[in-house]
């Protein structure tokens, strides 16, 4: 991990230790861990967050290297806390990525102060605050134990035979039999989970969880949100994933097999890639850490709002055009320049933003042949802004069926490439039908007009027959 930069902001007299990225002054990305744990549990995110936004992964009271609360610990005072925290660092609403209890935290923000919030991710969020099973019967007694005097002492005295026996019963409850977590993100947040001390705030947790169940109420949530959760999580069950896709149809909810309660560190790339489109961050920019830069921003905006007008915009919101246009290159051609060939094989569909391009055929190639004559070339079509080009190439990877030249005012073209497009199906399966279906609209009415010129052509060509027959001279 690339370096970052630790602070201390206090709120209300309350300490709260914080590591920051990304550039001061864009939107806040605010990162909530969970159930004993620390600022770590969101370090996956962090750098590619930080590539867009100004980042703060916090340590939430009582956990990490911030104090505990001089009350009894509850959501709803975590949740007037970061609302506090939001109104004095930020300008704006800001995005909430929540993991576990922090994604319940995330929600019950979002409930409360829905002005506060534009965006959530959520990663193996508590709906419910009911944990599984092998939860309750083997880790909630030590915790409640380490609540109280004679048990705290007993805990703190045999730290390191609690902390084994811990692990041992944490490791198949937190993670999937074929979890892809490196052993030292491992072996930091056991520490994390064992952190000495920590006893009273991990049990006020637990029972603050049950008191705050969100069932019933996720229907009321407005705010759009990515739900991301693993398919063999066993901390926070897949009961709680059931009442979101009942209750909150409007969430996009994703499975991810593999992965137990830590997606973020046994998934890391289809969670960042899922992440990555649903906020719109640029795919291509894949150094973590290192900031987009204010033009790029500026273009992915530019672009999201040209889409509205496209051929494959129709019916996208601002926040889809966004994620779409975050996924595509820019290519500017001077007037005559080659754009493509019909020689080529290519995997790329052109959307035209500025300009114009001409389309040039061999009336004598079949689509596909890599053998024409270019003095036979003929002007076939002129595509202007909006319009798109290449799409059967991209699908089916074929060569192309025509030349294609910048128009005399050069042209400026939106690139997405195959690769993209099924990542985006992938991650983003609204987005990417309606994207299809939209493209799918665009190709049927282009060939309806070649059909229709087609068939005008034909009756010009039987009228000069027919003219033709009238005059030949009859013959006895």
């Amino acid at each position: 991990m690339e370096a970052y930069t630790e602070s201390v902001i206090t709120i209300d007299e309350q300490q709260i230790h914080y590591v920051e990225a990304g550039k001061k002054g864009r939107q806040i990305a605010l990162l909530l861990h969970g159930w004993s744990s620390s600022w770590y549990a969101t370090s996956p995110l962090l750098g590619q967050l930080a590539q867009r936004f100004h980042c703060i992964a916090i340590d939430l009271p009582g956990y990490g290297q911030s104090p505990p609360l001089n009350e009894t610990t509850t959501i709803p005072k975590y949740v007037d806390l970061l609302a506090k925290l939001i109104g004095k660092m930020s300008d704006g609403p800001v995005v909430l990525v929540g993991h576990s209890m922090g994604g319940m935290i995330s929600l019950s923000l979002a409930l409360a102060h829905p002005v506060l919030v534009e965006r959530m991710v959520l990663l193996s969020p508590t709906i419910s605050g009911r944990l599984s099973t092998a939860i309750n019967l083997f880790i909630s007694p030590i915790t409640m134990m380490e609540r109280f005097g004679l048990g705290s002492l007993l805990v703190t005295t045999t730290e390191r035979a609690f902390v084994g026996l811990t692990d041992r019963l944490m490791r198949p409850v937190s993670f999937a039999e074929r979890t892809g977590i490196t052993e030292a993100d491992y072996e930091r947040l056991r520490m994390d989970a064992r952190k000495p001390g920590q006893g009273r705030v991990r049990a006020e947790c637990y029972r603050a969880m049950l008191d705050n169940d969100l069932s019933g109420r996720l229907s009321q949530i407005e705010t759009p949100s990515l739900v991301i959760w693993g398919a063999e999580d066993n901390t926070v069950p897949l009961r709680d994933a059931g009442v979101v896709a009942d209750e909150w149809p409007a969430a996009d909810l994703r499975i991810l097999p593999k992965a137990g309660h830590w997606p973020q560190f046994e998934a890391p790339d289809i969670t960042r890639r899922m992440v990555a489109a649903f906020l719109g961050l640029p795919l291509h920019s894949s150094a973590l850490f290192k900031p987009v830069e204010e033009d790029e921003l500026a273009q992915i905006n530019e672009i999201a709002q040209f889409f509205a007008s496209s051929d494959v915009g129709n019916d996208l919101s601002l926040a889809q055009r966004t994620r779409l246009a975050a996924q595509c290159q820019v290519r500017v051609f001077e007037p005559g320049d080659v754009i493509a060939e019909a020689t080529e094989t290519s995997d790329e569909l052109f959307i035209i933003q500025k300009g114009y391009v001409e389309v040039w055929k061999d009336p004598e190639s079949q689509s596909g042949d890599h053998k024409h004559d270019q003095t036979k070339m003929e002007h076939v079509a002129n595509l202007r802004a909006g319009q798109i080009t290449g799409e059967l190439a991209m699908l089916d990877r074929g060569g192309r069926s025509a030349d294609l030249i910048a128009g005399s005012e050069g042209a400026t073209l939106l690139v997405l490439s195959r690769e993209r497009l099924l990542a985006l199906v992938e991650d983003d399966s609204e987005l990417g039908a309606r994207f299809l279906w939209n493209m799918s609209k665009a190709m049927s009415a282009r060939v309806r007009f070649v059909l229709w010129q087609l068939n005008q052509e034909r009756q010009g060509v039987v009228a000069e027959q027919e003219a033709a027959f009238g005059r030949l001279p009859l013959r006895n």
